[in-house]
């Protein structure tokens, strides 16, 4: 095999060792940014501060972590659950906010957290904390959509609903991921006015964009600001270390309390759940792409639960791993495959350690993150086909999600 593509027998301890050495890391670091594609373990984070290019970011609200990439077009939540297409109309006395907002407001919900913490700096009894955001309804029944730290990651004790009308309502945790920071709860009210959904595949650069939240707290409720979408497939680094990807960029004010609020199109339709703001910097907000949220939303409103599917692997990113022990892959991107679980799918469509995925069916698979979102459309049963590189020649693989 030509040395330039043989990586494979570098995986070895000793070999990772050495290499590590010669590159100032050692086997702990490397092993500390090896990501398991099913997140069963807690990740710590240090290995992100050997990126290069970080652009720091509040998160709004808490901590939490994702990475996306827009999936296919969607224009409603589910059958008998969507609105009705509602044309926005502008005409001498009514610009596209006045019509936006008439539309969405009442979609748009705050959402207040309690959580008990023990009060570990004076070692003593315990503290309640509350938390504020915003929240998208989903469905008219009572299904809400936001981000996975405006409910503390699935820690908050209670969850409460504040509707545009005033009403509140309990509303309990049905899923949440931190590493997408999303998350889906249920308040018990009916007869709600569910957003239209959009395609988040067709938003463009010089796009409107409209936000609709609670920046600062219920007392700025429904909020609206505009501008424009000023960049797409935007990479950040938050303060607590963990990069996310893919977002849409917007110069709409958001600040803390937006976080799960609504980022609409100028037809007043979903396309984003607004996430983060820069932390240096004025204009510069950042929402996930709705397309990445709605196969999973639509599984949780038709079955009650999401469960996602997994490969059985664990994995680090071809780049992170070149720059980590200095060694040439025949692909610039890609998932080094570091470990495979017995009886998994990835062990028994016959991948191997030291294998680089670099594609499911027709998604590319840059990295760690971008193969988790690839895997979201897909449900147990699904067959698909894996692309690799083993060596320095691509295979394909057949994997059946069991």
């Amino acid at each position: 095999m030509n040395e330039e593509f043989d990586y494979r027998n570098r995986i070895s301890r000793d070999s990772l060792e050495g290499e590590a050495g010669r590159n100032s890391l050692s086997e702990n670091d490397i092993r500390r940014i090896v990501r398991d594609e099913n997140y069963k373990k807690k990740s710590k984070f240090p290995w992100l501060r050997v990126i290069a290019l970080m652009l720091v970011a509040a998160l709004l609200g808490g901590g939490a972590t994702a990475a996306f990439m827009n999936r296919g077009q969607r224009t409603g939540v589910l059958s008998g659950n969507s609105p009705a297409a509602q044309t926005i109309q502008v005409d001498g006395e009514t610009n596209v906010e006045n019509a936006v907002a008439q539309k969405t407001t009442p979609s748009v919900v705050g959402i207040t957290t309690l959580a008990v913490e023990e009060n570990i700096l004076f070692q003593q009894g315990e503290s309640v904390s509350e938390g504020i955001g915003s929240g998208v309804i989903v469905s008219e029944n009572g299904y809400i959509l936001t981000n996975s730290h405006v409910v503390r990651d699935g820690k908050a004790d209670s969850i409460e609903v504040v509707f545009n009308d005033g009403e509140k309502a309990k509303a309990e945790l049905l899923w949440n991921d931190a590493t997408l920071d999303l998350a889906v709860i249920k308040a018990d009210k009916k007869g709600l006015t569910p957003v239209e959904i959009g395609d988040s595949e067709k938003v463009n650069v010089g796009d409107k964009a409209i936000a609709i939240g609670n920046p600062l707290g219920m007392d700025l409720q429904s909020t609206l600001t505009s501008g424009y979408i000023s960049g797409l497939n935007r990479s950040i680094t938050l303060q607590n270390g963990l990069q996310m990807d893919g977002f849409i960029q917007t110069d709409a004010a958001i600040n803390p309390g937006n976080s799960g609020g609504a980022l609409l199109n100028a037809e007043g339709k979903l396309i984003g759940i607004n996430t983060a703001k820069a932390g240096e910097g004025e204009g510069i907000g950042f929402a996930i792409p709705i397309n990445l949220a709605m196969p999973i939303v639509e599984q949780i409103v038709q079955t009650g639960a999401y469960e996602p599917v997994l490969l059985g692997i664990s994995g680090i990113d071809a780049r992170r791993y070149k720059m980590a022990v200095g060694q040439e892959l025949p692909v610039d991107e890609g998932v080094v495959v570091m470990e495979v679980e017995a009886q998994a799918a990835a062990d028994k469509a016959g991948i191997q350690r030291g294998d680089i995925i670099i594609s499911i069916d027709d998604y590319k698979t840059p990295n760690m993150n971008q193969l988790k979102k690839a895997l979201i459309t897909h449900k147990k049963g699904d067959e698909v086909k894996v692309k690799v590189f083993r060596g320095d020649k691509e295979e394909t693989v057949d994997l059946k999600f069991e």
